[in-house]
């Protein structure tokens, strides 16, 4: 369901197009996948239009909503093949969100801490959720020390968020090839080197740490060719980011690997406790041996309704 506000007015509109394909050393005789890529609908996002389709084409499909109300879809194939290929199309509005203006003068982090756990409105509920350890997002005693550099007593929360999400930035170095999706917090954190998927959950890690929920969310962003290059068709990629609870304005994104409080280039896909909660495919095949995988993605930005 959406709690797009009626009569809302969109700032931007994009076109998503993710391929996914596995090659097979061998033939695969059974594939059951589980998909997360069709976008959320909520109050910063709407999704006008999404399919997907893959080849070979799917003996069995259902569609439904995950525990933390994404959307998903289980496959079945079982016809032999030596190639998947699955593509998912999609178009979405956004809204503006709160900008750095707005979410300046909030209550103090130790003041939302305690209130974890003591409010019982449905809102604060349903974000403790996000307080715990989770299967990629463990607690250790040096995300703590690292978090209270940014939250020291009294700072507004979101403050402190933003200098948190900086200061990843500049002490974190992207680097495809310096870990895995099994890599722990703790190398990440000791070798200050990652991808935005490790960077989203250090952060999440330092927040839970200090009693703080946040949450992991998977999507896209916009990327910005060089001055007078065209757009790439599939030089995008998937990216994650963090949501962070404040009770005065509800769950407000920042992107650790940008630098940057989430704007209107950010296309959410879904949210749960880390990666493994809103993996885009993940499923079991039957045969196939080693496997190859490419995967495109290209983030087009559309006229706006009613524009030419």
């Amino acid at each position: 369901m959406s709690d797009w506000p009626a009569g809302a007015a969109a700032c931007a509109r994009y076109r998503v197009v993710h391929e996914t394909r596995y090659r097979y050393q061998s033939t695969v005789t059974l594939s059951q996948q589980y998909l997360h890529m069709a976008p959320r609908s909520f109050g910063w996002q709407q999704t006008e239009s999404h399919l997907t389709w893959l080849d070979p084409v799917i003996s069995e499909g259902k569609d439904g909503v995950d525990y933390f109300g994404n959307r998903i879809r289980h496959v079945a194939i079982t016809v032999p093949h030596d190639s998947l290929l699955v593509h998912a199309e999609s178009t979405v509005l956004l809204r503006a969100r709160p900008d750095l203006a707005h979410i300046a003068a909030t209550l103090p982090w130790e003041s939302v801490r305690d209130m974890m756990g003591k409010e019982k409105s449905a809102a604060t509920l349903e974000a403790c959720r996000y307080l715990y350890a989770s299967p990629h997002v463990k607690w250790f005693p040096e995300l703590e020390a690292y978090a209270r550099v940014s939250y020291t007593p009294g700072r507004p929360q979101l403050d402190a968020a933003l200098e948190l999400t900086q200061r990843i930035f500049d002490d974190f170095e992207f680097d495809s090839k310096a870990t895995e999706i099994s890599t722990p917090l703790e190398q990440v954190l000791r070798g200050r080197r990652g991808v935005c998927q490790d960077f989203a959950q250090l952060m999440i890690g330092c927040l839970r740490s200090i009693g703080l929920p946040a949450r992991y969310i998977s999507g896209y962003i916009l990327t910005h060719p060089p001055a007078g290059k065209p757009r790439l068709v599939g030089a995008d990629a998937s990216h994650a980011w963090v949501s962070v609870y404040c009770p005065a304005l509800g769950w407000i994104d920042f992107d650790p690997t940008n630098r940057c409080l989430v704007q209107h280039e950010h296309i959410t896909l879904g949210w749960g406790r880390d990666f493994s909660d809103v993996t885009p495919m993940r499923g079991i095949v039957l045969g196939g041996g080693r496997q190859e995988l490419d995967v495109q993605v290209t983030v087009t930005p559309l006229p706006l309704p009613g524009q030419v």
